[in-house]
């Protein structure tokens, strides 16, 4: 069974990837053509990020809680 402190590093590890997507997201926004189809790549990668991030928050809170 893995620990929280792995879960959480996950997590972190996750939420960096995140920020690269968000920067990315706002390279585009700030382009003079932008590309729509990326744009949506981009959020549709951010919200399956965010869902993953959650997860391993989520675990690394059980595994705290069955540790008591």
């Amino acid at each position: 069974m893995s620990t929280s402190g792995e879960a959480l590093g996950r997590a972190e590890e996750l939420l960096a990837q995140l920020n690269e997507k968000r920067e990315k997201l706002e390279r585009l926004a700030q382009a003079d053509d932008i590309d729509g189809d990326a744009a949506v790549d981009l959020i549709a990668d951010l919200a399956d990020l965010a869902r993953q991030i959650e997860v391993e928050l989520t675990r690394a809170r059980a595994i705290v809680d069955a540790d008591g």
